[in-house]
């Protein structure tokens, strides 16, 4: 079989499509990153936001209280599952005299929000009788606006 003489232009293009770098797919950009000291930059403003809520509950400011919640929060108790509406509600009789947090854990969640979890021990007046407690408290804060919130409370008696 005799082969037929091909010229350089025709070698050239056919091998430079064969040479030429393969097109990387587009992949998606990454999350934005989190702070380099995996966000513990926020841990003291969202303990700071979480104090503040309880000194509302003590200087019995509700709407201080209610718009440290988001419209959308959550609050869970041993009563059960409550909305931010019905949580205030709830808190309308409730006046913390002293508190302390204790144990303080904080997780990061994201570049703009964490978990705090602590140990409360509380006393106050609840519907005028007085009380005493201690409760295992979570709570997750997202920045949103430029504002904290809290987005979601959760309360276990601890014994």
């Amino acid at each position: 079989m005799k082969l037929r003489p091909v010229s350089y232009a025709v070698l050239s293009i056919l091998f430079s499509g064969a040479l030429a770098p393969a097109q990387q797919p587009t992949r998606p950009q990454p999350p934005p990153q989190m702070p380099a000291n995996g966000g513990d930059v926020y841990r003291d403003a969202i303990i700071a936001q979480e104090r503040a809520g309880l000194d509302a509950l003590k200087s019995g400011n509700l709407t201080a209280f209610s718009e440290a919640a988001s419209d959308d929060a959550i609050f869970v108790d041993p009563h059960g599952l409550a909305a931010k509406p019905e949580a205030v509600r709830n808190m309308a009789g409730l006046r913390l005299t002293d508190y302390s947090m204790s144990g303080l854990k904080f997780v990061p969640v994201s570049a703009e929000g964490g978990v705090i979890s602590y140990l409360l021990t509380e006393q106050g007046t609840n519907q005028g009788k007085q009380f005493s407690a201690r409760a295992f408290v979570s709570s997750v804060w997202v920045r949103s606006a430029g504002k904290w919130v809290c987005v979601f409370s959760q309360e276990t008696p601890a014994t």
